[in-house]
């Protein structure tokens, strides 16, 4: 029986995902397009970037961390006070397209990765519009 790596494994553990994290909110924080996202975070960014890591942690297979410190991750619900359309979403997935384009990950996997983000990031969207 072969043992399948999970996706934290295939990232790099801890260290990787610490580090695209603290990447995503640096380019979230450095670019000129990408402020309206950056506006709806407080203006100290490291409890954000550390629950974005306890999250992303347990999502990709490795320790639950957020659910073991803040229960249920809930999503949808959690961000339900800030208003997410189209606009908010596109501007956090190029954050999160260049974050791992900074990694030495295997193309098919960032593909896999950027496509589930992509799922996640429109179910988060809480503002009608049409495209």
């Amino acid at each position: 029986m072969t043992d399948i790596a999970t996706p934290y494994e295939r990232i790099g553990g801890e260290s990787a995902v610490r580090k695209l994290c603290h990447t995503f909110y640096k380019i979230m924080t450095e670019t000129p397009q990408t402020q309206l996202i950056r506006s709806l975070h407080p203006q100290e960014i490291q409890l954000s970037e550390d629950k974005l890591y306890m999250f992303l942690t347990g999502w990709l297979g490795g320790p639950p961390l957020y659910t073991e410190k803040y229960g249920h991750p809930k999503l949808r619900s959690r961000h339900l006070p800030f208003s997410i359309g189209i606009e908010e979403r596109d501007q956090w997935l190029y954050c999160m397209t260049e974050a791992l384009n900074t990694m030495d990950l295997d193309p098919l996997f960032t593909t896999q990765l950027m496509s589930s983000f992509a799922q996640t990031a429109d179910f988060m969207r809480n503002r009608q519009e049409s495209e």
